[in-house]
C-alpha cells in the first residue's frame, strides 16, 4: 500500500509541474533510448564481424614463405623461401601441436569454362581437411574433396558459388563436366554461400578447389602458396610458430629468429583484437549513454526539490505526529524511483520497437542486426538504478533533515 500511496501522491505532486515532468521523463527516455540502442548495436556489429572473420577459418594459422634478412651459414639476406608440399608433411610429423595442416596451391592464369560461359578463378590444390580448417561447406547434393581424389590425382572440382553462378547460371554443376584450361573436371560439390570479409588470396565464392596432387601434376607446381594449419590451443600457436622458423631455418638455412623469412598470420590472435576493439566501442557506448541519462537525473532531482519545497508543511505535520527521518527518506527516494522507473519502461518500449525496425532493414550485412542480449540489460538495469539513486538520495535526504518546527512555521 505504500507504494500505491506514493505513486498517487507523486501524481499529484507532478500534476502541478506538467510541462517540467514532462521534459524531465523525456530526458530519462532518451537516455534509456540511447543506452540500449547503441549497446544493441554494437552486440549485433560484434557477431556479424565474428560471423564473417569464421567465413575465413576458425583458429587457424596461415604460413607463407618470405624473404630473409639476415646473412645465414653463408648465405646473404634478401633470398627467398618458398615453400614446398613436403613441408607440410614434415611440420604435421615432428609438431605433434598441429592437429591439422594443408598446403594451398594457387593459380590464377587458367580460364574455366563451360560452353561458352567462362570465369578466370583461383584455381587452388589442397588437402580435404582444408575444408575443416576454412569452414568450405558444400551445398546439399554434393561433396567436399576426400582421400582418394587426393591419392588417386583425380580430375574433380569444387567451386564457388559465384563460379557456380556465372558458369550454370541455374542448372545444378554437381555431376557436369567444367574445362580447367583444356582440361576437363568433374564438378563433385559447390560452396554454401558464407559471409566472408577477409581472405589472403581471394574470396572462397570465386574459387575453384581441387586435390593438390592433382593441381601439381596437371600445372607442374612445384612451389605452394602458402600452408594452413591449426594448434591443439589457441595458446600454443607462439611456441608451434617458434618450431616452424626453427625446422624450416633447419632446412631452408635460414636464422630461425629472421621474423621476415616467414610471413604468419594468425587469424586467433586477430580475433582476440577485435574483441578488444569491441569491449572499446561497447565502453564508449555506455559513456555516452550515462551521461544521456544523467541530464534525465538532474531534471529528477530538480523535480523532487521542487516537490519538497512544496510539501514543507506537509513534512512538518508527519514528522510531529511520530514519521521518523528514515520514512520521510523512503517516501521521498520512492517517488524518485517511481519517475524514472516510469520514463525506463517508455524507453526501454522504444528501444524494443526502434531495435524491430532496423532488423528489418537491409543492413545485416555490413553491421548485423541490433540485439538486446541479456548483457545489454544488465548494463542499463545498472545504469538506471544508479541514476535513480542518485538522483532521488539527494532530494530525500533533504527532506528527512528538515526541522519539523520550522516545517510547520512555514
Amino acid at each position: 500500500m505504500r507504494l500505491v500511496d506514493a505513486a498517487r501522491q507523486l501524481y499529484e505532486d507532478l500534476r502541478a509541474q506538467r510541462l517540467r515532468t514532462l521534459l524531465t521523463v523525456l530526458g530519462i527516455t532518451w537516455g534509456t533510448v540511447a543506452v540500449v540502442v547503441l549497446l544493441a548495436f554494437s552486440v549485433g556489429l560484434e557477431r556479424q564481424t565474428i560471423k564473417r572473420f569464421h567465413g575465413l577459418g576458425d583458429r587457424i594459422v596461415i604460413l607463407f614463405g618470405g624473404r630473409t634478412t639476415r646473412p645465414h651459414s653463408g648465405f646473404r639476406e634478401g633470398r627467398s623461401i618458398r615453400l614446398r608440399e613436403s613441408d607440410a608433411a614434415i611440420l604435421a610429423r615432428q609438431i605433434p601441436d598441429i592437429t591439422a595442416i594443408s598446403p594451398e596451391y594457387s593459380s590464377r592464369t587458367t580460364p574455366v569454362r563451360r560452353g561458352r560461359s567462362g570465369v578466370n578463378p583461383n584455381i587452388t590444390g589442397v588437402y580435404p581437411v582444408y575444408g575443416d580448417l576454412r569452414n568450405v561447406i558444400p551445398r546439399r547434393g554434393g561433396r567436399w574433396l576426400n582421400q582418394r581424389d587426393l591419392d588417386e590425382r583425380r580430375r574433380v572440382a569444387f567451386i564457388g558459388d559465384e563460379v557456380a553462378r556465372v558458369l550454370f547460371q541455374d542448372d545444378d554443376p554437381v555431376g557436369e563436366e567444367i574445362a580447367i584450361g583444356s582440361t576437363p573436371f568433374t564438378v563433385i560439390g559447390v560452396l554454401q554461400p558464407k559471409i566472408q570479409n577477409s581472405s589472403y588470396n581471394s574470396r572462397d565464392e570465386d574459387r575453384v578447389f581441387i586435390p593438390a596432387t592433382t593441381h601439381a601434376a596437371v600445372f607442374g607446381s612445384i612451389y605452394v602458396a602458402n600452408m594452413v594449419y591449426r594448434t591443439t590451443s589457441p595458446g600454443l600457436t607462439k611456441a608451434v610458430e617458434r618450431q616452424v622458423y626453427e625446422l624450416l631455418g633447419k632446412k631452408y638455412r635460414f636464422d630461425p629468429t629472421d621474423e621476415d623469412a616467414l610471413q604468419i598470420w594468425d587469424t586467433a590472435e586477430w580475433e582476440q583484437m577485435f574483441s578488444y576493439l569491441f569491449i572499446g566501442f561497447k565502453v564508449f557506448f555506455v559513456i555516452v549513454g550515462s551521461l544521456t541519462l544523467s541530464v534525465g537525473g538532474i531534471g529528477v532531482a530538480n523535480i523532487m526539490y521542487i516537490v519538497i519545497k512544496e510539501r514543507t508543511h506537509e513534512i512538518g505535520i508527519k514528522r510531529s505526529i511520530g514519521a521518523t527521518r528514515r520514512s520521510i527518506l523512503m517516501q521521498f527516494l520512492t517517488e524518485s524511483v517511481l519517475l524514472i522507473a516510469f520514463g525506463a519502461a517508455v524507453g526501454i518500449g522504444l528501444s524494443f520497437g526502434i531495435v524491430r525496425l532496423m532488423a528489418l532493414a537491409p543492413i545485416h550485412e555490413f553491421v548485423g542486426t541490433p540485439v538486446i542480449s541479456v548483457q545489454v540489460g544488465l548494463v542499463t538495469m545498472t545504469l538506471l538504478t544508479l541514476v535513480a539513486m542518485l538522483a532521488g538520495v539527494f532530494p530525500a535526504r533533504r527532506a528527512a533533515a528538515l526541522d519539523p518546527i520550522e516545517c510547520l512555521r512555514d
